[in-house]
């Protein structure tokens, strides 16, 4: 009988598996949109390639676009987002979002290389930048969420002012990133020097 300790090895072995086809999605797209381009190549052609149906090709991305991006959206929650939340972990609100925004690109090699991929295709494919600003546009209201936990409604901190300057150093991290090469993880220190810089005039 199946007991109830067998449960998280079953769930980590879906959450691999989802983890895998949607790798693989990501991978036949980029493949077929450098050969083809991007109006070139249909989701019927990807799920073809790739073994599946387009019903699970759209459990995954909402788009061929989405595909072609490889963007996974980032995960608000965690242990960076709890410190974050709870005022840590310096207690200072731009040394915190620095940290926090960090942990938030901090992913695998793998994942970061689709990601660069998608962004190169991006370059040749001025359509597929646009769309993922508007991914990245989705989690405001999850970081808005996560900023009214740490500042409640204390006037002197803005939860939205704060909300905007968590995305905007992740976004320019990533087009630093994009142009001069490296871990966008790299560039968030940068980014936050150069806005303490701003913020001093």
């Amino acid at each position: 009988m199946t007991g109830t300790m067998d449960l998280p090895a079953a769930d980590g072995l879906r959450a691999r598996k989802k983890r895998e086809r949607r790798e693989l999605l990501i991978d036949v797209t980029h493949r077929l949109v450098a050969e083809h381009g991007l109006d070139g190549v249909t989701v019927e052609a990807v799920c073809a390639q790739a073994g599946v149906s387009t019903r699970t090709f759209f459990n995954y991305f909402e788009t061929k676009d989405d595909a072609a991006l490889g963007f996974a959206p980032f995960a608000v929650d965690g242990p960076a987002a709890e410190a974050f939340a709870a005022g840590g972990p310096t207690g200072r609100l731009l040394a915190d979002a620095e940290v926090l925004v960090r942990s938030w690109l901090d992913v695998p090699a793998a994942e970061r290389a689709r990601f660069e991929r998608g962004l190169e295709l991006a370059r040749r494919e001025p359509r597929l930048l646009v769309r993922q600003m508007a991914l990245m546009e989705r989690h405001k209201g999850e970081v808005g969420a996560l900023v009214d936990r740490r500042l409640g409604t204390d006037p002197a901190h803005p939860a939205d002012l704060v909300a905007g300057l968590l995305v905007m150093l992740l976004h320019v991290s990533v087009m630093r990133s994009d142009a001069t090469g490296g871990d966008p993880a790299q560039h968030v220190a940068d980014v936050a020097d150069a806005l303490r810089a701003v913020l001093r005039d």
